[in-house]
């Protein structure tokens, strides 16, 4: 049972992730946003809580415990999805950033007790095993977000104003009824979201899981002699910077891959399926690192083929033709599988009583989410769509660099 709650945990967490792949396209046309900018501040809005908020959440799972954080996690949650219906009636983006950071904030708490728990609950020399079996209800929520957003949200006559929109064929009041109309096809799925974030955060307080305290269950042995700060260990602000490119580089080339099959002709109903294949490529190379890590390969050979097959592959994305990078940008999903996983232990090894600042410095790198896509929507105003995806190179150039060598440093 314990298992089966955490694994719910894990869906969640990539069911309110992943969907903003398809509300980026979805509050483009309806509240008539004009520029990348604006349009990726839905993914911003929603990241950056991790940098904003990382922190205040491990202070308060010290004060309360994990359990009872947990419960506070999912209602804060369950309260953002719920401003979605007032968002909606007004047709305000602004409001909806809010919900979103919300919802943001919400997962701030969640990331921070999640691994925790999947450690506890079984013994010791299996709990890799249980970690990847969340990894994979996580990616499998991914997966399907999308299409389960579209099918929920987004209904026929909505495909109708969406096209008619784009083609310029409504103006004044009538676009406005339109799209006021359309909007408000978030609010039931949303509503219902809620009330199923809040009744699960009561089951999940109510369940058999144990308690831990978080200063205690996260102390492991250090490695030399204690340092007087955190930022002392090169490994792990190096880390943290390498898990800040990984994954605002993994949301580039998710988040933005319906508007790029549009930017190629497409209908938002063609391009919705693209982010799941990417996140098929994810847990497709999930399940294949179960299979061939440790037993076949090393983590940490592991995390440099997949960083240098990810340089390789964000280079194809820059240079092909449009019809081609495209499947090179969803191929992405493969090495991007592993290297998160690659990272954290590599950074976190022998912090001893630093153990828990450091999860959190890494926990904050989640708004690599926020920074990255932002910067990608300001840069494509300018330099046009695929042009845009010179960013991936530098990120997988650093990644290389912290597979290959950047652990190592144990000294400044």
């Amino acid at each position: 049972m314990s298992l089966g709650m955490l694994g719910c945990l894990f869906f969640i967490f990539g069911l309110v992730s992943w969907v903003n792949s398809i509300l980026v396209p979805y509050f483009k046309v309806a509240c008539e946003l004009k520029s990348g900018v604006q349009t990726y501040l839905v993914t911003f809005s929603f990241y950056i809580a991790y940098l904003v908020m990382t922190i205040p959440a491990s202070f308060l799972l010290r004060k309360v415990g994990y359990k009872r954080g947990t419960l506070i996690g999912l209602w804060v949650m369950a309260a953002g999805a719920l401003m979605f219906w007032p968002a909606a009636l007004t047709r305000t983006y602004g409001f909806f950033l809010l919900a979103l950071f919300t919802i943001g904030t919400a997962l701030a708490i969640l990331q921070s007790v999640a691994n925790p728990f999947v450690t506890i609950i079984g013994p010791h020399e299996s709990a890799a095993k249980r970690i990847s079996v969340m990894g994979i209800c996580n990616k499998f929520a991914g997966i399907i977000a999308p299409l389960l957003f579209a099918a929920l949200v987004i209904r026929p006559e909505d495909k109708a104003i969406m096209e008619q929109v784009e083609a310029g064929l409504l103006a004044g009041a009538a676009k406005d009824m339109a799209l006021d109309e359309m909007i408000r096809g978030v609010i039931v799925p949303y509503a219902i979201l809620s009330v199923i974030l809040f009744v699960f955060g009561i089951l999940f307080y109510k369940s058999p899981i144990r308690d831990i305290n978080p200063d205690m269950d996260n102390r492991t042995a250090e490695t030399g002699e204690a340092r007087k700060s955190v930022w002392r260990y090169p490994y792990l602000v190096l880390g943290v910077i390498a898990l800040f490119a990984h994954l605002g580089s993994q949301q580039i080339s998710v988040s933005t891959i319906i508007g790029y099959a549009q930017g190629m002709g497409m209908s938002l109903e063609a391009a919705k399926v693209f982010p799941s294949y990417t996140l098929i490529c994810i847990l497709s190379g999930y399940l294949l690192g179960v299979i061939v890590i440790p037993k076949h390969i090393t983590q940490q050979k592991a995390l440099v083929v997949c960083t240098v097959t990810g340089l390789i592959l964000s280079v194809l994305v820059f240079v092909l033709p449009q019809e081609a990078s495209i499947w090179s940008l969803v191929l992405l999903g493969i090495p991007n599988s592993l290297i998160y996983a690659g990272i954290w232990p590599l950074a976190i090894r022998g912090l001893g009583k630093w153990t828990s600042m450091g999860s959190s410095l890494l926990v904050m790198a989640l708004c690599g989410n926020a920074v990255l896509s932002l910067l990608y929507g300001y840069v494509s105003d300018h330099i046009g769509l695929q042009s845009s995806y010179w960013l991936l190179i530098p990120c997988f150039v650093y990644m290389v660099f912290y597979a290959t060598y950047g652990f190592k440093i144990e000294k400044w």
